[in-house]
């Protein structure tokens, strides 16, 4: 018997389809940009593995990525679609200030929750959206696990939730002093301190810059895109 020789399968002709990759992210390439969408979902995974479980974005695959598309030619914007519960705080703070410090444009779309870290993260883009349907928890900083020595714990605490407050300042229309208040509310939620927001008063209190769905923020996107080009 003699072998067949090995054929390639015929690609599709269709170059516009979105490419998916294993971070649950795609190019979209269009006349008017490349854009890379890229999700931020369940829980911001840190220094340690979360349960088996449980939904996570681990920072470590998201912070190179950033760095690529920071450079790559073929990206001319990034869409972050979030959907977090919060996580880990330098971890998450990591990936916002990677997402902040980006020249090529970017623009933030909470759809679901972005709570907790994820705050940081909803307003690290250059433009940011969030859905009518969509909430936001603001608490102050916790911990769980064994705690020595209070008043150490206690100031430790402190500078990492200012830490916080001040990039959420930094990258919204929102005050320290307001975001605070929030962070420190006792009657919005029954067992804990803190807010829930949803979408137009996030956008009211100047946390997020606009309400709306997918279709505003990629035109808003494709419009920053073409201001650059």
């Amino acid at each position: 018997m003699t072998e067949e020789p090995n054929q390639q399968p015929e690609q599709s002709g269709d170059q516009s389809a979105p490419r998916l990759y294993d971070l649950g992210a795609a190019l979209v390439e269009s006349s008017r940009g490349s854009i890379y969408c890229l999700t931020i979902i369940g829980q911001v995974e840190g220094h340690s593995l979360a349960p088996n479980n449980t939904k996570t974005t681990k920072y470590e695959h998201v912070l190179p990525l950033l760095a690529h598309l920071e450079q790559s030619e073929e990206v001319d914007g990034v869409l972050l679609l979030l959907n977090t519960v919060g996580g880990d705080i330098e971890a998450g703070l990591a990936i916002a200030e990677m997402v902040a410090g980006m020249t090529k444009p970017t623009v933030t779309l909470v759809l679901g929750g972005g709570h907790s870290i994820g705050i940081p993260l909803a307003v690290s883009g250059q433009q940011t959206f969030i859905v009518p349907s969509a909430s936001m928890t603001v608490h102050p900083v916790r911990m769980s696990g064994l705690m020595i020595a209070a008043p150490q714990s206690y100031r430790y605490f402190e500078r990492v939730q200012e830490s916080i407050v001040s990039f959420v300042a930094r990258h919204s229309r929102i005050t320290q002093d307001d975001f605070r208040r929030l962070m420190l509310a006792d009657g919005d939620m029954s067992n804990d301190v803190g807010t829930i927001l949803y979408g137009s008063q996030a956008v009211e209190l100047g946390l997020i810059d606009r309400l709306g769905t997918l279709s505003d923020a990629l035109e808003a996107l494709y419009g920053m895109i073409g201001k650059n080009g």
